[in-house]
């Protein structure tokens, strides 16, 4: 359910004070939730251009959701809206409320791994299966790449060196790829909402976003943690840390990867989800 003449626009849903953009695809079977993706916090993201390569192998399978975040891509801007983690937490609530779904697996990236992390915390019993990649949700000292991406000011040369931070696979950052992210960052309102995230100094919404350890320790769920070992936007220490401290967990490395890990190992990535969930599912 994608515009063809924008694949970035899916279908709008209610969520609370505001709609949603978000991508509904594929059919769950009797007894099979659905997997919820939950995009990064990059310039200009939105959820299909973080997911597009994932959802149509999963939606084969499972049904498939994954909206833009308030805040970000096509979902409503209202004025004055707090970009907080409870906001978003409470707007992934309201998305499954608004769809009748009980529960989800969630899949969440960098800051959206995070928002998993806060999510399968705070409602444990919505969430079957977690899956944190290139996850924030400990804290951590900024990297100086994170500080870029949030601190980015619109232009194809920033745009340019922002991806280059991103990504390991250099043949991945084509002039028609660096020109796309560019023009989505400076649709109206979106570098102003972008700018309200995460001002000066940075370092407080890494904290932000952190979980307490003994929440993340308590956690039932089982959780499958993926990682690029060469990413320079959230250390690869992190999982290592979420992967101690969550005790149901499994961590997966991989080598000459980036922060892009659903994009520069595609395949290797939906395969990896595709077999956690589909375990949950004979279970």
């Amino acid at each position: 359910m994608t515009n063809p003449a924008n694949p970035e626009i899916g279908r709008r849903v209610r969520t609370g004070g505001f709609d949603t953009n978000v991508h509904d695809l594929g059919a769950s079977r009797p007894g099979q939730p659905p997997v919820l993706f939950i995009h990064g916090s990059g310039p200009g993201v939105s959820a299909w251009a973080n997911w597009r390569l994932a959802i149509p192998v999963l939606a084969k399978e499972r049904r498939v959701l994954a909206p833009d975040m308030v805040g970000f891509g096509y979902t409503e801007r209202p004025a004055g809206i707090a970009y907080t983690m409870d906001t978003w937490v409470q707007q992934a609530l309201d998305l499954l409320d608004a769809l009748d779904l009980p529960q989800a697996d969630v899949v969440g990236n960098s800051f959206g791994g995070a928002l998993s992390l806060a999510l399968a915390i705070r409602a444990p019993h919505r969430v079957r299966r977690l899956v944190l990649m290139g996850s924030v949700g400990v804290s951590f000292p900024i990297t100086p790449g994170l500080d870029a991406v949030w601190g980015y000011q619109p232009s194809v040369e920033n745009m340019k060196r922002i991806m280059d931070v991103f990504a390991y696979n250099r043949d991945l950052l084509t002039d028609e790829l660096a020109e796309m992210r560019y023009r989505a960052s400076i649709r109206p309102g979106v570098q102003e909402s972008y700018a309200a995230m995460f001002p000066a100094p940075r370092q407080r919404w890494v904290d932000a976003m952190a979980s307490r350890e003994s929440d993340i320790r308590a956690l039932p769920h089982e959780t499958l943690i993926l990682h690029g070992r060469e990413d320079q936007v959230i250390p690869l220490q992190t999982s290592l840390t979420l992967s101690s401290w969550i005790p149901r967990s499994q961590l997966h490395v991989f080598g000459h990867c980036g922060h892009w890990t659903q994009i520069e190992h595609a395949a290797r990535f939906t395969q990896l989800v595709s077999n956690f969930l589909t375990e949950a599912d004979a279970a």
